[in-house]
C-alpha cells in the first residue's frame, strides 16, 4: 500500500502502460482518474479496473487545453486533490524519411507528446504547489536520448520532454513538487505494432526481431515493467529524486 491515501491522474489511461500503471496504483491504494481521447476505450478501462480500487474516467484531448483544464477540474472534483501526474499520453506518428514527413504529422505529433505534457503541468502543478507536495512522472523515451531513422517527429518530441521535465523540476522544487521523466525501450504493446509495420511493411514480425537485437536484454519491455517504475517515482521511495531522467530500455542507450 505504497500509495494508501493518495490519488493519481493518468494521460493515455487506455492504452498498454497506462492501463497497468492504474491497476498497479489501485492496488497500492491510490484513487485513479483515466485521461483518454477516446471515450468508449478510457470507459471500458475504467469499468474494468474497478474492482481494483476507486477509479474514474474522462475523455479529454490533453493537446488541447479547454480540455484539460476540464479533465483536472474533474480530477478535483471526484479526487479532492491531485497526488500524482502521470503524463502518459503519446502517439508514434508516421514510420517515413525525414523529407517526406508532412508537416501536418509533424505537429500532430508534438501537439499530443510536447504540448501534451506542457498543459498537463502548466494545469496540474499551481494545485501541487498549493498542496506542497506532489509527483509528476513524463513518458518521454528511449528516443529522447538517441536518433531513429525514419520517424523523427516522435524522437523529436521525446527529446523534447526531456528539457520540460528539467525545467520543471527546478521550478516546482521550492514546493516540495517532484518532476521526473522515463524512457521505456520499445514496449509489447500497440504502438510497437504500428512501428513494426511501419519500419517492415508486411515483416512485421521480422521487425520486431530486429529491434529486438539492439536491445542488450534481448527482449521488448513489458508494460509491468514500466508500471513498477511510475509506482517508485510517485511513490515516497523517491522522496529525494526530482529533475531525473529513468531509462528502462534494457540497456539500449548503454552504447
Amino acid at each position: 500500500m505504497r500509495l494508501k491515501g493518495k490519488t493519481a491522474v493518468i494521460t493515455g489511461g487506455s492504452g498498454g502502460i497506462g492501463k497497468e500503471t492504474a491497476k498497479l496504483f489501485l492496488e497500492e491504494g491510490a484513487a485513479c482518474l483515466l485521461v483518454d481521447v477516446d471515450q468508449e476505450a478510457v470507459e471500458k478501462a475504467a469499468e474494468e479496473l474497478k474492482s481494483f480500487g476507486t477509479v474514474y474516467a474522462v475523455q479529454a484531448d490533453v493537446s488541447n487545453d479547454d480540455d484539460v483544464v476540464r479533465w483536472v477540474k474533474t480530477a478535483e472534483e471526484k479526487l479532492g486533490r491531485i497526488d500524482i501526474l502521470f503524463n502518459n499520453a503519446g502517439v508514434e506518428g508516421k514510420v517515413k524519411p525525414l523529407i517526406e514527413q508532412e508537416v501536418e504529422d509533424f505537429d500532430f505529433v508534438m501537439n499530443v507528446n510536447v504540448r501534451g505534457v506542457f498543459l498537463g503541468m502548466k494545469h496540474v502543478l499551481p494545485i501541487m504547489y498549493k498542496q506542497e507536495s506532489g509527483s509528476v512522472i513524463n513518458t518521454s523515451s528511449v528516443a529522447g536520448f538517441i536518433g531513429s531513422p525514419g520517424v523523427l517527429p516522435y524522437v523529436t518530441s521525446k527529446h523534447a520532454v526531456i528539457g520540460a521535465t528539467k525545467t520543471a523540476a527546478l521550478e516546482a522544487a521550492p514546493y516540495q513538487v517532484r518532476v521526473n521523466s522515463i524512457h521505456p525501450s520499445p514496449v509489447n504493446n500497440r504502438m510497437m505494432r504500428s512501428l513494426e509495420e511501419g519500419f517492415s511493411p508486411g515483416k512485421a514480425e521480422e521487425a520486431r526481431q530486429g529491434l529486438e537485437q539492439t536491445i542488450p536484454l534481448h527482449r521488448y519491455g513489458e508494460n509491468a515493467d514500466i508500471a513498477k517504475l511510475v509506482l517508485f517515482l510517485a511513490s515516497d521511495d523517491a522522496a529525494f529524486i526530482t529533475g531525473a531522467q529513468y531509462r528502462i530500455d534494457g540497456g539500449m542507450a548503454a552504447n
